[in-house]
């Protein structure tokens, strides 16, 4: 018997097949590629900007950009709720709309910032308005056909991880081109790019309204929830061991090498390789769950990934980190979108909204303790250390869930 959890919210998610979804798809492809592209410009030159700032020791840069980098996702794993209960109440079109305006006007007015502190308060104030590729993974999710929603995820997944790409490449180059400041402002300016598409091109089926005596049997629905809870988990975890390396990444590639007027093309260089190796393996990883099963996949690429972060401690060059930056976003291309598809197949059509927004609160607190915890480790115990806790931790995650896959199959077969 499914198990069952009481909602909070008084209406309805959106009907599982939205006769837009796919334009709609197309628009939340574009505006989370836009949106992916602006937020991580600012990865590369964020730890430039804070000594810009007047923070003085690198210790100091360290912690002050794990701070500032980690404050967005802070807000953000709070407001998830809150905007997730509106988005069933009045449709996730408003809530898209909301997330780039609010992100492209916190955006540009840290091009203004004077002093680390009023960084750090605008990064809040991102997280909190924010949240646009989080809640188009909600819409796609809850309005694809059912038999189409892993394609559809993963087509929503190749905008995100392309503008991961793409986004630390300019931040690389434009701060030398245009200035730091101006490149917040250019940051802005794309964001609210897709404010407007979302205003003009997003279509959606609003919600039925229901009464007292409906909204109190309103529940979510789990087929699974233990297996549920570890995706959850899972989906966290993953978020964190990626959130923890990146801040730090600028300042391991200072030092591994003597190039000091290009550090930041060479650390947006790095960065961008992994999503590279995303982008390429996605595909490919999607196909290989169909076919053996959404936990194998899971549970190797999270250990391939937990190996590859503790080699990267003992490389002695950029290259060297290039090259294993790289083979680790092979190994996690397509780990959200597997996640997030077996939940999606875990719950009944009407929770599905629901529980995704509770995937996207878990991703959140990866974010939010992934820059705080690999700041503190960076700036007090040392970088190389950030690579092998981070590893141990992913390693420790593939064996939970391949655990959960031998009781699970265990139970199949009684």
């Amino acid at each position: 018997m499914a198990a069952e959890v009481v909602s909070m919210t008084s209406m309805t998610a959106p009907p599982a097949e939205n006769r837009y979804w796919r334009r709609n798809l197309a628009v939340c492809f574009g505006g989370s590629f836009t949106t992916i592209v602006a937020m991580t410009l600012l990865l590369p030159y964020l730890p430039l900007y804070v000594e810009q700032l007047g923070v003085p020791d690198r210790p100091a840069i360290v912690w002050w950009s794990g701070i500032a980098y980690g404050a967005t996702f802070f807000t953000a794993a709070l407001a998830a709720p809150v905007w997730g209960m509106l988005a069933d109440r009045y449709g996730r079109k408003p809530m898209l709309i909301r997330a780039s305006l609010g992100m492209a006007v916190s955006m540009s007015l840290i091009g203004v910032v004077t002093n680390v502190w009023q960084l750090v308060a605008l990064r809040f104030a991102v997280g909190l308005l924010g949240g646009y590729s989080s809640g188009a993974t909600a819409m796609v999710a809850a309005q694809s056909p059912k038999a189409k929603t892993a394609w559809a995820l993963g087509v929503l997944s190749a905008g995100i991880m392309a503008g991961n790409v793409v986004g630390p490449l300019a931040g690389g180059v434009l701060p030398h081109l245009i200035g730091v400041r101006n490149t917040f402002f250019l940051t802005g300016g794309l964001i609210f790019v897709a404010f407007l598409a979302s205003v003009f091109l997003l279509k959606e089926q609003r919600p039925r309204r229901m009464t007292k005596a409906q909204r109190s049997e309103d529940r979510m629905r789990i087929t699974h929830p233990g297996a549920v809870t570890v995706l959850l988990a899972t989906a966290s975890l993953l978020m964190f061991a990626t959130m923890s390396i990146e801040p730090i990444v600028t300042v391991y590639v200072q030092q591994l090498t003597d190039a000091a007027a290009y550090i930041s093309v060479i650390a947006g260089v790095i960065m961008a390789v992994a999503a590279v190796g995303s982008i390429l393996s996605a595909p490919r990883l999607g196909k290989l769950a169909d076919r053996v099963g959404h936990s194998r996949v899971i549970v190797g690429c999270l250990a391939a990934a937990g190996a590859l972060l503790v080699a990267q401690a003992a490389v002695t060059d950029s290259v060297q980190l290039g090259i294993l930056r790289f083979l680790m976003g092979l190994s996690l291309g397509g780990l959200l979108p597997c996640i997030t598809a077996a939940i999606r197949h875990r719950v009944d059509d009407g929770s599905v909204g629901r529980v995704l927004g509770f995937g996207v609160s878990a991703q959140y607190v990866g974010q939010v303790l992934g820059p705080l915890v690999g700041g503190f480790v960076g700036a007090y115990v040392g970088l190389r250390p950030v690579f092998v806790a981070t590893g141990v931790i992913l390693l420790a995650g593939a064996a939970v869930n391949y655990l959960l896959a031998v009781t699970s199959s265990a139970s199949r077969h009684r």
